[in-house]
């Protein structure tokens, strides 16, 4: 099977543009084809690890991959998806915020003459010239198909800043740049971003002529990641000092049944032949297929030896008999205790089980927490700095997550 079929037969093909040239540039390792990172936050996340995976994938296929960091255009803020405008962020924290991106793309991607490249756009649309953009780039596009667009559609009844109606413009001309001056031939996305990619080849089609050629692919992976990078307690980050391998593990552990071999075909390496035999699994051959999931993610976000830790403290949790010694941990501190004693909503705050002790408290209250494999029904429950330096104490919250108090 060639590398275009296999992101089909995968689940990761979307929309496209001019196919039959698409399959044959990738089936054939000449495709040279961006993604976008905009850099909001200090650690990648969930999302942005299945373009990844796919970026990784095609390479693995001979295509090349740019990784385009969005140092221009993360002054701006993307509007697709969002129901409200995104906080400011200032040069300094976007510059780290980008520093921090490339350290973890080069675990997944080569990098290096010939291989895949890191561009940043501020070094072009940071120079750019206000009228020369209006004149130039700005009479290419239709204010009237721009306000169809969905990623402006949602927000015009809430507002939508003119700021935030240039990104389409600053994303288009991207793909503009990297093709003439990176010889970037394709472009991808999720399906939020299918307007903006649209945007750009059409841009690069009437400012060189019809003998230019670019073309587009937009893939359910990107859209579905921002989904599964989000859970109930925030984001699900590639970093392990946001997001612990062992969480990392169980964040994937715990995907829901309907969800877990479409995640095993987007996101693993696994041939799709042993996929596919799986899929007449049920009942508790699912919960094999979830652990070979989390193990298969885990390591290559955190590397073999981690998957291990990962996986045998999840043994040890829920089947018994491994180590635990990788359970998440928190150390108290003196300042947490209060004349002598760490109250349970204390240790769940500190945890990052509970956001707030009412919070906390009110999973005391609906009976879902349990301390030490008791659960726990009074809030005010307390244990001594003697008590813990003596045996640490495991917390629970429902069935899944699992977390050790220690002290110092």
């Amino acid at each position: 099977m060639q590398i275009y079929d296999e992101l089909v037969a995968r689940g990761l093909i979307a929309q496209v543009t001019d196919e039959d040239e698409i399959k044959n540039l990738i089936n054939n390792g000449n495709a040279v084809f961006y993604i976008g990172f905009d850099p909001t936050a200090d650690s990648l996340h969930v999302g942005h690890f299945m373009a990844l995976c796919l970026m990784k994938r095609l390479q693995m296929a001979g295509n090349r991959p740019i990784a385009l960091l969005g140092g221009g255009t993360g002054m701006i803020g993307d509007p697709s998806g969002r129901t409200d405008m995104r906080q400011m962020m200032t040069k300094e924290t976007i510059e780290h915020n980008i520093n921090c991106f490339k350290e973890q793309m080069s675990r997944f991607i080569e990098f290096g003459e010939g291989k895949a490249q890191i561009v940043n756009n501020a070094d072009w649309l940071m120079s750019l010239n206000y009228v020369d953009v209006l004149r130039e780039v700005g009479a290419c596009f239709s204010v009237n198909n721009m306000l169809r667009a969905e990623c402006y559609k949602q927000r015009m009844e809430k507002g939508l800043s003119f700021l935030e109606f240039n990104y389409m413009i600053m994303q288009s001309y991207d793909f503009y740049h990297l093709y003439k001056h990176y010889g970037c031939n394709m472009q991808f996305g999720g399906d939020d971003q299918w307007s903006n990619m649209l945007g750009g080849t059409e841009l690069i089609r009437k400012k060189l002529g019809k003998d230019a050629y670019a073309m587009t692919i937009t893939l359910l992976l990107n859209s579905e990641g921002k989904k599964m990078g989000k859970t109930a307690s925030g984001a699900v980050w590639l970093d392990p000092k946001k997001t612990s391998p062992y969480d990392f593990y169980q964040y994937w552990r715990n995907v829901a049944d309907g969800d877990v071999l479409k995640c095993i075909r987007m996101l693993t390496f696994l041939p799709l032949e042993e996929i596919d035999a799986m899929d007449s699994w049920e009942g508790s051959q699912l919960n094999k297929a979830k652990e070979i999931l989390a193990y298969e993610l885990t390591k290559l976000v955190h590397g073999e030896e981690e998957a291990e830790k990962a996986q045998a403290t999840a043994k040890a949790l829920f089947g018994g008999g491994a180590d635990s010694s990788d359970m998440p941990s928190t150390v108290l501190s003196d300042e947490d205790y209060r004349d002598g004693k760490a109250d349970i909503l204390t240790m769940l705050v500190k945890s990052g089980i509970a956001k707030s002790r009412g919070e906390g408290r009110r999973l005391v209250e609906q009976g879902g927490v349990s301390l030490n494999d008791e659960k726990v029904t009074d809030f005010t429950l307390s244990l001594s700095k003697e008590e813990l330096l003596a045996n640490p104490a495991v917390i629970k919250k429902g069935k899944k997550v699992y977390h050790k108090i220690l002290a110092e």
